[in-house]
């Protein structure tokens, strides 16, 4: 294969890949609307033309099948007056005229074979043409709607790939940051507030065993005090230690502050 044919076929393939992205369906579409129109336009004026010649060449051969009627009755005429001459020439004339009707039915027998045809092929192509309006209306709506879809794709594919969806993950990320902190804020006062309540409650036992301690022995300090004045009821055999009573009423006095 030579370069120059190489060039050529690149050449080629590149323009058609070319006009081929350059095809938008619509247009094209409305464009052979109005092209098979123009075609329609046309085969009507061919209808019609070929229907005008056609009733020409019908009065001219009815015109020439009147000449050989009329020549004919002419040439019986001069025959029944004994013009023989007359009656020959009278017949050399419709002979004449017979040969021109003669070919006259031929071409209107071809005319009339040829409307015919445009006649019917006229009715096709305003059925194409009905058709294809109807074809074209599906083709647009579907074209557009294709359309429409590829750019929502688009959009959905670029909505995926862009910092959009990069600053909602981050986003999002945070959120959960900031509610892990927020759980854990929440365990730690928690934790705090059991601290607190452990703390009230030793405290409480202490204070009831304080409680306790004081009433027994503010209960041992009345039978102290009640002892004494047995003793002296009793009798006075026994004489009171001065250092002991000391004792006894710093021991009181410590009771009374308790």
């Amino acid at each position: 294969m030579g370069l120059f044919d190489r060039v050529r076929r690149l050449a080629a393939a590149n323009i058609n890949d070319l006009v081929s992205k350059a095809e938008d369906p619509e247009k094209i579409l409305e464009q052979t609307i109005v092209e098979m129109q123009e075609d329609l336009v046309q085969l009507r004026q061919a209808v019609a033309s070929a229907i005008a010649s056609q009733k020409r060449t019908q009065q001219q051969y009815n015109q020439a099948q009147s000449e050989s009627n009329s020549w004919q009755q002419r040439a019986q005429l001069a025959l029944q007056k004994g013009d023989e001459n007359l009656a020959r020439e009278a017949l050399t004339r419709k002979k004449a005229n017979v040969e021109t009707a003669n070919v006259l039915k031929t071409q209107l027998d071809q005319q009339s074979v040829m409307v015919d045809t445009l006649k019917s092929n006229l009715i096709k192509l305003e059925s194409k043409i009905s058709e294809a309006k109807t074809k074209k209306d599906m083709l647009k709506a579907r074209a557009q709607a294709a359309k429409a879809n590829e750019q929502l794709q688009g959009m959905v594919s670029k909505v995926g790939t862009s910092g959009a969806t990069a600053a909602f993950e981050r986003m999002e990320e945070k959120v959960l940051q900031m509610e892990a902190r927020s759980q854990a804020a929440s365990e730690l006062a928690g934790a705090d507030l059991e601290s607190k309540f452990a703390q009230l409650e030793s405290g409480s036992d202490v204070d009831e065993e304080l409680a306790a301690m004081k009433a027994q022995l503010l209960g041992g300090t009345t039978q102290t005090a009640q002892l004494p004045a047995q003793q002296t009821t009793a009798g006075t055999s026994e004489s009171s230690d001065p250092a002991v009573d000391a004792e006894l009423e710093a021991l009181k006095t410590q009771l009374d502050q308790l």
